[in-house]
């Protein structure tokens, strides 16, 4: 249904048609997107993945000892000016993407450069966390906000995010960088409020 529904709003802007997956930590936001993608793309679309993960910036912003841990990822860690310049500002405009953009790799806390092809009438999903804050929300077409309760996303992560360390650090981790900043969103923006579509799980 959320497919045809997609697909009708694309007919509609005779452009490329920006769609957000929004969702906290945990919930589920790339699994459902790669579904969504699998299911417009059996509808004729042609479809792309992008992920706000890879529009960070390197560790030496995005952490400050000067400020608090959640801070620094709520308000340091997000390069949205590059993600609306480069792409989300020229699609609004009406132009399709045909260029090399960085992409951060953090295995080398660096960017990388890959090839972004958007065509016209083109679906962009956008894929992360914070997407109905102000600096960005603008340049989104259509808004789903994965709602998933605390307890079950943070028994998802600390199975996930092993990167991190064993589960008394990844629950640390949790606790005094991305809930606290997780909290601000929720208040600031109520996002499964605001969403065009909320799905709880």
């Amino acid at each position: 249904m959320l497919s045809k529904t997609i697909l009708k709003a694309v007919k509609e802007k005779n452009r490329i048609f920006v769609l957000g997956i929004d969702g906290l930590g945990g919930a589920g936001k790339t699994t459902f997107t790669q579904t969504l993608a699998e299911s417009l793309r059996d509808e004729g679309a042609n479809v792309i993945i992008l992920h706000m993960d890879d529009f960070i910036h390197p560790r030496k912003t995005r952490y400050d000892d000067t400020k608090l841990e959640w801070e620094c990822y709520y308000y340091l860690q997000w390069r949205y000016d590059y993600l609306i310049t480069e792409i989300l500002s020229p699609i609004q405009l009406g132009m399709p993407i045909n260029k090399l953009i960085e992409l951060y790799d953090k295995n080398i806390d660096e960017y990388s450069k890959h090839f972004l092809k958007v065509d016209h009438h083109s679906v962009l999903l956008l894929e992360g966390i914070f997407l109905q804050r102000e600096e960005i929300r603008p340049f989104l077409d259509y808004v789903v906000f994965i709602d998933v309760p605390k307890k079950e996303r943070l028994s998802r992560v600390l199975k996930r995010d092993i990167y991190i360390g064993d589960q008394r650090m990844i629950r640390a981790k949790y606790y005094k960088r991305y809930f606290p900043a997780e909290d601000k969103y929720l208040e600031e923006y109520a996002p499964a409020k605001n969403a065009d579509l909320t799905i709880v799980c």
